[in-house]
């Protein structure tokens, strides 16, 4: 029915912890699963992805991509889906139980719409945020905020507390993360890859999906943890280059955005996409 689909760029440590959660949270427990790894040969990732393909049941792909990036991966990992439904997730993400199924529940729900469902988010609050519709930020000495100090038993009981007291739908997308169905995906051509590495790339996509009569919704039944960025902004972490790095790809990619709608995007009040003006 699904195929649970991570594009991944040496990101090691937090792809262990969402491979993992994924194979023993999600109601889907034996859905294909498929990795693409793009130019991970020298930080483990490939090596450890090989080693445990047969016990996570995992489809690898590894492909340096040019250009790179999470966009282009998921093109990738999307042309290999034989299933009927494509669940994207970032590399970053720890999921929690069933959090696969309620996705899948709003799809059954109106089963004549075209839907992009996914999931209400729990993130470390590492830079002062405030929360925004679909993401709810915690002190990151809560859960932890990295691999090494993560603290899984306690996330997932404060994040069963959250499911079990909202039970309704967000009208909005958040981030290239989602259960579509594979049909939607391939009538909207995917991704963008003049957006790769990273930002704009969602904006592009959804605003083409909404032209297509996509329906965007999150479910806060469906709740998962994302470290925040990790996929895209690890590598540079330190001395204040992950900043600087992506505020480069934000002006760059603004600009392509521009140039290619002949306009900038209008956001609603959940943040969402809704026109170019």
């Amino acid at each position: 029915m699904i195929t649970h689909c991570i594009s991944t760029y040496r990101n090691l440590n937090y792809l262990k912890l969402a491979v993992e959660s994924v194979r023993k949270y999600s109601y889907y427990k034996d859905a294909p699963f498929i990795i693409h790894s793009d130019r991970s040969n020298d930080d483990g990732t490939n090596e450890w992805l090989l080693n445990n393909s047969e016990k996570y049941n995992l489809t690898l792909i590894i492909r340096d991509l040019n250009p790179s990036g999470i966009g282009p991966g998921m093109n990738i990992c999307a042309e290999n889906v034989e299933t009927e439904y494509i669940n994207f997730l970032h590399s970053d993400f720890y999921v929690t139980p069933n959090w696969d199924l309620a996705l899948m529940n709003v799809h059954n729900k109106f089963p004549d719409k075209k839907l992009w469902v996914n999931s209400f988010r729990i993130e470390p609050n590492m830079f002062g945020d405030k929360d925004r519709p679909g993401t709810h930020f915690v002190p990151k000495e809560a859960f932890g905020a990295y691999y090494d100090d993560f603290q899984p038993t306690h996330m997932l009981r404060y994040a069963s507390e959250l499911a079990n007291m909202n039970d309704f739908l967000i009208p909005k997308g958040e981030g290239v993360s989602g259960l579509v169905k594979k049909s939607v995906w391939d009538e909207t051509g995917g991704n963008d890859d003049r957006f790769a590495p990273t930002s704009w790339d969602d904006y592009d996509l959804f605003w083409r999906m909404m032209q297509n009569g996509v329906e965007f919704l999150m479910p806060t039944k469906s709740v998962v943890w994302h470290f925040g960025a990790r996929g895209s902004h690890r590598l540079e972490e330190n001395n204040n280059k992950t900043s600087e790095r992506q505020s480069k790809h934000e002006r760059i990619n603004a600009q392509k955005f521009y140039d290619k709608w002949k306009g900038m995007p209008k956001f609603d009040q959940h943040g969402m996409i809704c026109d170019i003006q």
